[in-house]
């Protein structure tokens, strides 16, 4: 097992100006799932082809453990792939495909075979290691690609986006076998998903990327009670934090001016002062929607309710305030499934204070 390195690591698709990984520091600890996440083309991807030798590093390195294999073919790196679409060879068993790698690297029939056997135990494949991949469901497949990388006993698993073609149910069920199977053997695994919820779930620690840049590495924890920018906070939590640029104002900032008196989101003098910097009048606020009360009309801000998404014990309620200047901006509560609000109706609400983010309106940083 080797814990992993990007030190500055950028890559530049020739042709572009733009690079598809900027300058990326992250440090991988020997044994820890590390997911990349972040929307399509944020260069999540590249970077794990990066790390496979799959794709040139532009400036910088790359280091297993303390070898620096950024000039290395893949094949000298001892890593092991899981791709989106599995890559089986449809005219061999299932155990012909989890032991092809160790035959072309010349291991003897007789270890691998005990291999192939201590990895389809592990991964409950025993029973169809004589069928061929279009005899197995897509659950089925996905643990014959990873049973093909376990054989290998590589030094890092890399996984780029394998459930993706799993229908919802069999999604959450295989993630929890990943992540359970992940503890067990102790190998250092970096994940590559754009399901927010996939990387929550199953990480160790989360790095966000967007444009290719590192956003924010952190425990899912961290990245939910604590997101660095208006990026990461937008972007972690399902349903999404909800974000709202409001003008500031003497002991805050105001909100629902438009539908009676302003109401003042009380908000630390130092975090006000910080939020001015550089002449700016707003801040933008964040809250979850875990973290709203509904309260009386004294007490909270107006929002008018759109839709109602009944969960059973909660409900989602999905509304809209009108800022001061008359734009109408989406919010979400979660009430209580059994009394939630009609559709049509304006509540009242209030945020936990201490549950309250702020960010900078201009370059959307935390303020902290």
């Amino acid at each position: 097992m080797a814990s992993v390195t990007f030190d500055h690591a950028s890559r530049i698709y020739p042709g572009s100006t733009t690079p598809a990984v900027d300058d990326l520091n992250l440090e991988i600890q020997d044994g820890e799932f590390l997911v990349l996440v972040g929307p399509s083309g944020c260069g999540k991807s590249t970077s794990l082809r990066m790390l496979a030798g799959l794709e040139d590093v532009d400036k910088g390195n790359i280091l297993i453990g303390d070898r620096d294999v950024t000039m290395l073919p893949p094949k000298d790196r001892d890593i092991a792939m899981v791709f989106q679409n599995y890559a089986l060879y449809p005219h061999m068993t299932v155990a012909e495909n989890m032991g092809f790698a160790l035959k072309i690297a010349g291991v003897n029939k007789a270890d691998i075979s005990t291999r192939v056997a201590e990895a389809a135990k592990i991964l409950d494949l025993e029973a169809y290691l004589e069928r061929k991949p279009k005899a197995l469901s897509g659950g089925q497949r996905q643990r014959v690609a990873m049973g093909r990388a376990i054989v290998r006993n590589p030094q890092v698993f890399l996984m780029d986006e394998p459930l993706s073609n799993l229908d919802a149910k069999l999604r959450v069920q295989t993630r929890t076998q990943i992540a359970s199977l992940q503890r067990r053997l102790g190998v250092t695994t970096v994940y590559v998903t754009h399901d927010q919820i996939e990387a929550m779930t199953m990480g160790d620690r989360v790095a966000v990327l967007k444009d290719g840049i590192l956003q924010q590495v952190g425990t899912p924890r961290e990245l939910y009670d604590h997101p660095n920018n208006v990026f990461v906070a937008g972007f972690i939590g399902s349903p999404a934090m909800n974000l709202l640029t409001i003008p500031l104002a003497e002991g805050g900032a105001t909100i629902g001016g438009k539908l009676g008196t302003p109401k003042l989101i009380p908000i630390a003098s130092e975090i006000v002062t910080k939020a001015a910097v550089g002449g700016s009048r707003e801040v933008t606020i964040g809250f979850r929607p875990e973290d709203l009360r509904i309260m009386d009309q004294t007490e909270g801000f107006p929002l008018e309710v759109d839709v109602v998404e009944s969960l059973g014990a909660d409900a989602y309620v999905y509304g809209h305030v009108t800022t001061d200047d008359g734009a109408t901006k989406d919010v979400i509560v979660r009430a209580d499934g059994r009394i939630p609000p009609a559709k049509g109706e304006t509540i009242y609400v209030g945020i936990i204070p201490d549950h309250l983010h702020a960010f900078h309106a201009v370059d959307g940083q935390r303020i902290s």
